[in-house]
């Protein structure tokens, strides 16, 4: 699955990015609890450069936890700040001032010492589209600031915003890269729905969810279809789950997009509960 999407707003994104990094302090990377890694830009680690940087586990009441755990640790064995947080409830959110602060102690240490008046720490938020950026705004400003919608890209312009007296945050379109040359990345996007479906064969997304299921959760994949036994062939999978939630055509055929609507839309809405599509292992 090889996905070409490089909108002109993001190349210009990306330029603006590197032109502000001068007037920022800190980045928070925010990137999806499920799949931190490939919901990274892998254009990042040279747009920040050696910036100081907090790596926000966003909708990690979706992910598992153990694995969010794991996750963390490799993050700080990397000399990177982890904080796993809900920016839709708000949970982790007040861990994010206090942990700015201890990174960037020594910068305004010495700022004081040259006699500059303290000021609010100033932060770079930064990740692909629908991981949650304007959600995050909005929750941390108490207000709709940011535009917010599940349709990934919906964040289109810079714009500074004041939380508290001490933040404040820069918002920026969604980055993504041209190409994604790794398939799994693509599909992990997918199935979490950082892609637009509009531009994906959802079948192939809903075959790597059922695979990965049965690789990790199998028990949760036989409880939810209530399947005695996973069948090997991918296509004898899909004819059980399409009969059991009556996803039918004339004749009684499986309706195959249905089920695969139904699959997809069973992960996404976390009826096999928190998953987590990658490992630091994996």
């Amino acid at each position: 699955m090889t996905i070409q999407w490089f909108p002109g707003h993001m190349a210009k994104a990306r330029r603006e990015v590197t032109e502000k990094l001068k007037l920022i302090d800190i980045v928070y990377e925010l990137v999806d609890a499920r799949i931190p890694m490939s919901s990274r830009n892998p254009m990042i680690e040279d747009i920040l450069k050696n910036k100081p940087r907090i790596m926000l586990l966003n909708k990690a009441d979706k992910a598992d936890a153990a694995v969010t755990q794991q996750w963390k640790e490799h993050f700080e064995n990397q000399g990177i700040r982890s904080l796993s947080i809900n920016s839709v409830n708000g949970q982790g959110l007040n861990q994010i001032v206090p942990a700015s602060k201890e990174i960037l102690q020594e910068k305004f240490d010495r700022m004081r010492a040259k006699g500059v008046k303290p000021r609010a720490i100033r932060a770079l938020i930064i990740g692909i589209p629908n991981v949650g950026k304007s959600t995050l705004i909005n929750r941390l400003a108490k207000k709709n600031i940011a535009k917010t919608g599940d349709r990934p890209g919906i964040t289109t312009s810079q714009q500074w915003v004041k939380v508290g007296k001490e933040l404040e945050l820069l918002d920026t379109p969604g980055i993504l890269w041209p190409k994604f040359e790794d398939e799994l990345v693509g599909l992990r996007l997918a199935v979490t729905g950082a892609i637009k479906d509009s531009i994906i064969n959802l079948q192939d997304v809903a075959v790597f969810g059922l695979r990965f299921l049965e690789e990790h959760y199998p028990e949760r994949l036989k409880e939810r279809y209530a399947l005695d036994e996973i069948p090997e062939d991918i296509a004898e999978l899909f004819d059980a789950i399409g009969e059991k939630r009556g996803c039918l055509m004339s004749g009684g055929l499986i309706n195959y997009d249905k089920t695969t609507e139904v699959i997809i839309r069973d992960i996404r809405t976390e009826k096999f509960g928190r998953l987590s599509f990658e490992q630091p292992t994996m």
